[in-house]
């Protein structure tokens, strides 16, 4: 668990992608963790829709606290003026540092990284190693892919249907808050 009260990991795509619903739902998530006055946890970009989403939190007077990989200080252009900055050696320590300092997840539309964070985070929860909400912010169905893909996991035998219940989806900003705030 954090230092803060309550702390949001968001995993989102270093890139703002085709659907400028996409931009504006991580404008909106950071005004959203803000005023909530929760603090944002996340990978310490200030491009795509990461960036989008510490400048809102910071533009609203929110928490900011960003893990980044020297390697990638260059190619995500590390927000150096967040309230906390963290350079790791490895993009295993980033996700590390990332997931033990929030009390929940959220994953806004992303690439390949974003899985990768997304079933990490899913795997230790199929573990038990933590209990930690993992909400999916299902963006004009970004997510609906990677639900299907669950439930075929499911049903093919890979999975207990428990594993369905570890994944929550919001279908916008304003069901995600009401997710965090019961969760939180």
């Amino acid at each position: 668990m954090s230092a803060f009260p309550k702390s949001v990991c968001v995993y989102c795509g270093s890139r703002d992608g085709n659907d400028p619903e996409f931009a504006q739902s991580a404008t909106a998530t950071g005004k959203m963790l803000a005023a909530n006055g929760w603090r944002l946890v996340y990978g310490a970009g200030d491009v795509g829709l990461m960036g989008r989403v510490a400048t809102a939190v910071q533009a609203a007077g929110g928490k900011t606290f960003g893990v980044i990989p020297s390697h990638l200080m260059d190619w995500e252009v590390g927000k150096r003026d967040l309230d906390t900055f963290v350079v790791t050696e490895t993009m295993h320590e980033r996700k590390k540092v990332m997931f033990m300092n929030a009390d929940a997840v959220v994953v806004l539309p992303g690439g390949a990284g974003s899985l990768d964070e997304f079933f990490e985070a899913l795997t230790w929860r199929q573990l038990g190693l933590h209990e930690k909400p993992l909400i999916l912010l299902n963006i004009d169905g970004f997510w609906d892919p990677l639900t299907d893909l669950l439930h075929h996991i499911v049903d093919s035998g890979f999975a207990g249907e428990n594993i369905l219940s570890f994944v929550t989806v919001a279908e916008d900003v304003r069901a995600l808050e009401a997710l965090l705030q019961a969760a939180l």
